[in-house]
């Protein structure tokens, strides 16, 4: 993306938005990186390492579409990021509430084809559950008066959910993924 909008001097505030997140937390994560942004910054020819400097490879950047594909889904089918975005202190409670039957509806659909959600605990919520020694700590969550060391007996709350199987729609061409949803203009 550094590349892209290097060479062209036309980048939206989206796209300079995003570069500047991304190029914020790799130079947090890689002092290497950090580096060679300095260098760039200072237009002067790159330091030579000391010989028993050990340069660790840089971690490739993790690619954010499958996630920002699933959020312009979520818009697409139920609007869900105009609901978000919209100050709703000023509607009236029945108005809210119409507006997120709509929103729900289309963001159910839309999960329901991209994802096959199972739960994470089997019983039903309200029943007395044991949480063994060893538990998955990101499986499970204990909250309330958690004292001692496990097994714990308690109440199910929420039986979580787990992705079982993903199906996103494959990106076409050099698609910009970080548009979430296109600007609309009606002619």
């Amino acid at each position: 993306m550094l590349r892209r909008a290097v060479t062209n001097p036309n980048v939206s505030f989206i796209q300079r938005l995003a570069l500047a997140l991304s190029a914020f937390f790799r130079i947090l994560a890689s002092s290497t990186y950090a580096a060679r942004i300095l260098r760039l910054e200072s237009a002067q020819e790159p330091a030579r390492a000391a010989p028993d400097v050990t340069v660790q490879p840089e971690k490739p950047a993790r690619d954010l579409r499958p996630a920002l594909q699933v959020l312009s889904v979520l818009q697409h089918e139920g609007r869900l990021v105009d609901f978000v975005q919209q100050d709703i202190l000023t509607f009236s409670d029945s108005d809210v509430g119409a507006a997120a039957r709509v929103v729900h509806d289309g963001c159910r659909r839309a999960l329901k084809r991209m994802v096959k959600l199972v739960p994470v605990h089997d019983d039903a919520e309200g029943h007395s559950v044991t949480v063994p020694a060893g538990y998955d700590a990101t499986s499970i969550q204990l909250t309330g008066n958690v004292s001692g060391q496990a097994p714990f007996r308690g109440t199910l709350r929420h039986r979580g959910w787990r992705a079982q199987e993903l199906t996103l729609p494959d990106i076409i061409g050099d698609a910009d993924c970080l548009v979430i949803a296109p600007a609309e203009v009606e002619l």
